[in-house]
């Protein structure tokens, strides 16, 4: 039997249902192939089996036909399991090996999760997992003293990684149903353990743009007007991303966390940064450093220290540069901006349907970016926005 999951809700249903009970075209999902298939057939002892086949229906065919011919002509095939004695250092080989996953920009952080939990597991069968020892295990790496998001992004990362060796067909059900349950319900969360609430002050905006250097001023100038994630989406923005014509910074989905285009309207207090910053011939990012394109920002620490703030997650009050894209939308609260553009902006998951069927014009962005520009600008007006990095 052939089914087919709607890729909105994840419900596996017929074939021949055109339309989800959530709402989703399942024929358009189709040619965009976003639905995936799996055949069901029982074994000869009467287990039930269920297989990922891919996103080709044509593909799933050929594997329900395979598995009716051998349970016709060669049953004793279908008792084969996948190998649950592989061990979890065997798959995080395979996993952080993969071509695909190589091309990520997180891989090397996801091979440094994976290390640290190789050393207590990594010869361990994927099959001998039980809750408990996962339990054990992060609460341990909790008691080292690591952040709660740290210790939750490692938990997630072997989650994801156990979740594409059953896709694959290298484990069974059986083994990924323990990684499944262990969640943060199961663990040591709480609602909102996780959270960071600092947020940045006016006064203290103003006291770090007034010592800044002038490639930090910048940033954090853009970061503060767009809400753009500065390591990953300032840091990496380049010239070609930016349309003055049209009065848009463009973000391809490879240029953004959630791997979804995004265009950010270009307000004064932006353009007048870019128009202080000449192009380097030599490579095409907008922000450098000694004529050097940024991996990670600088200087924000010795930044704080001069302005006299208080810097660094562990620091009472402390303030990390990711605050300010907190601060950005906590702002656009202030200034009565509604919640579906705000999450357009700074590119937020937007709930239920509404990420499906809500698009907006550009004229509206550009409209909702002046009516939060004009709010920043009466917070903020005696700031100097312009940015020198001509010499």
């Amino acid at each position: 039997m052939i089914l087919q999951q709607c890729p909105i809700c994840r419900r596996k249903q017929k074939t021949a249902n055109k339309i989800c009970k959530c709402g989703e075209d399942l024929d358009k999902a189709k040619r965009s192939n976003r639905v995936k298939f799996y055949i069901r057939w029982r074994k000869p002892n009467g287990d039930q089996i269920q297989e990922y086949t891919g996103t080709s229906i044509k593909d799933a065919q050929a594997s329900d036909g395979k598995r009716l011919a051998q349970k016709k002509e060669n049953p004793r095939v279908l008792e084969i399991q996948p190998d649950n004695k592989t061990t979890f250092a065997a798959l995080a080989k395979w996993y952080t090996g993969r071509p695909k996953r190589k091309k990520i920009k997180t891989s090397a952080r996801v091979k440094l999760y994976l290390d640290k939990f190789n050393e207590v597991f990594g010869k361990w069968p994927i099959s001998d997992f039980h809750l408990s020892d996962l339990q054990d295990y992060m609460e341990h790496r909790k008691d080292e003293g690591l952040a709660l998001s740290t210790v939750d992004m490692e938990k997630n990362i072997v989650k994801q990684m156990v979740q594409a060796a059953f896709d694959d067909d290298k484990i069974s059900g059986h083994a990924l149903k323990v990684f499944k349950r262990f969640d943060r319900t199961d663990s040591f969360f709480t609602q909102g353990d996780n959270a960071r609430g600092r947020t940045i002050f006016f006064n203290e905006y103003e006291r770090l743009l007034d010592v800044a250097q002038p490639h930090l001023k910048g940033i954090l100038i853009v970061a503060m007007n767009t809400g753009m994630r500065i390591e990953s989406e300032v840091l990496g923005l380049k010239w070609n991303h930016i349309d003055r014509k049209g009065g848009f910074i463009r973000l391809t989905a490879k240029d953004t966390k959630e791997g979804k285009p995004k265009k950010i309207p270009i307000n004064h207090n932006v353009a007048a940064v870019l128009d202080g910053i000449i192009p380097h011939v030599n490579h095409p990012f907008v922000f450098t450093c000694h004529h050097k394109p940024m991996k990670k920002l600088s200087h924000f620490k010795l930044c704080c220290e001069r302005a006299g703030l208080p810097y660094g997650y562990k620091t009472e009050n402390g303030i990390v540069a990711r605050d300010i894209r907190r601060t950005v939308k906590t702002n656009m609260v202030e200034a009565g901006i509604d919640e579906i553009y705000r999450d357009i902006l700074l590119g937020h998951s937007k709930k239920g349907m509404d990420k499906h069927y809500i698009q907006v014009k550009e004229e509206t962005l550009t409209k909702v970016m002046e009516q939060y520009t004009a709010w920043l600008d009466s917070q903020l007006a005696n700031v100097d926005h312009t940015v020198d990095q001509k010499i």
